[in-house]
């Protein structure tokens, strides 16, 4: 082999390398890029659905605080499939509608009585339909809220017993009944 033909095969490699790894590269990308189910509006709405399912105590700061809202935006609009995507979505819209209708208001705009009421509703209803098929929507906001709660440092650092960094494990201490360990 001559030094024309060696750098004539050298090119070929490199560019079918680069070019390759282009179209391969090419599809990864998302098909709905910059379209999101829920937006940071929509988070709103769902901190105030997550203060009243966990609400603020004197022990412990609620769902809001937590910020679960964008915690329940994040796992609809990344981890969701598209037919949970489309539950989700249409029992948020279903919530406010039904607030809208009984209160003649939006859901945050309701006192606190009245959220409660109205999620008990669909609390009772998710409750008659489990196990048919499909989650019901309130079924996967309270997931969602919960999940959300216990894995933010709100929830885990204020509502759970923390401890950092753990120091050497001594077996017989008196037990004082605190709160679960995070």
């Amino acid at each position: 082999m001559d030094r024309r033909e060696a750098l004539a095969l050298t090119a070929t490699i490199l560019g079918g390398t680069l070019i390759g790894s282009q179209v391969f590269l090419s599809g990864c990308a998302r098909e709905n890029e910059g379209q999101s189910a829920l937006t940071a509006k929509d988070a709103a709405l769902l901190d105030e659905i997550g203060e009243t399912i966990l609400p603020d105590t004197e022990q412990s700061p609620g769902a809001k605080a937590a910020g679960v809202g964008s915690f329940m935006v994040t796992i609809v609009n990344d981890c969701y499939d598209e037919r949970e995507t489309e539950i989700f979505v249409a029992g948020l819209s279903t919530l406010n509608e039904a607030a809208s209708k009984t209160f003649g208001r939006g859901f945050a705009a309701l006192t606190a009585t009245q959220k409660t009421d109205l999620l008990k509703g669909f609390d009772a209803e998710a409750r008659r339909g489990k196990g048919q098929g499909e989650p019901h929507f309130f079924t996967m906001m309270k997931e969602l809220t919960i999940w959300g709660y216990f894995t933010s440092e709100a929830g885990v650092t204020e509502t759970l017993r923390f401890n950092p960094v753990p120091g050497r494990y001594e077996g017989c201490i008196p037990y004082d009944g605190e709160n679960a360990w995070a």
